[in-house]
């Protein structure tokens, strides 16, 4: 069965938003290597007992990582039925990510809450989620 015909249309709007979500990624993860360049901190050390800063570079790019999964697992679902407000949502939540990050980057961890509008986002992927399944357990 081919692939194309199985997937909704607008399916390529999800894509495209996890293509975005690995560029996030991306940054994040250049970001934490620059920043143990700058502040010295060498591998497999994760957090300094130094620089503050540091610690929280590190934790924008570990938070993400730590949600990241289960945004992953929702998006798919949710993207499965409703293709263009998965991506919608979905694309709210990556861009948030940078916003919390660039907040946590100042060393001020309060300002990580820049970000917090990425709880549209993730908590509206994993109401369409329910939704899936609740249309397929015929509940609705």
């Amino acid at each position: 069965m081919d692939m194309l015909t199985v997937l909704p249309s607008n399916f390529g709007y999800a894509i495209f938003t996890y293509l975005y979500s690995w560029i996030m990624l991306g940054y994040l993860a250049v970001k934490v290597g620059g920043a143990r360049k700058t502040f010295d901190v060498k591998y497999p050390t994760m957090y300094s007992d130094k620089h503050q800063v540091f610690n929280c570079i590190q934790r924008a790019h570990q938070n993400t990582l730590e949600v990241y999964a289960q945004w992953l697992v929702f998006q798919t679902i949710a993207a499965l039925v409703y293709p263009l407000s998965a991506a919608v949502l979905g694309a709210i939540w990556v861009t948030s990510r940078f916003s919390y990050a660039w907040g946590y980057y100042t060393g001020d961890p309060s300002k990580r809450m820049y970000g917090a509008y990425g709880y549209i986002g993730y908590f509206g992927v994993i109401f369409l989620s329910i939704s899936v399944a609740l249309q397929l357990l015929g509940v609705y």
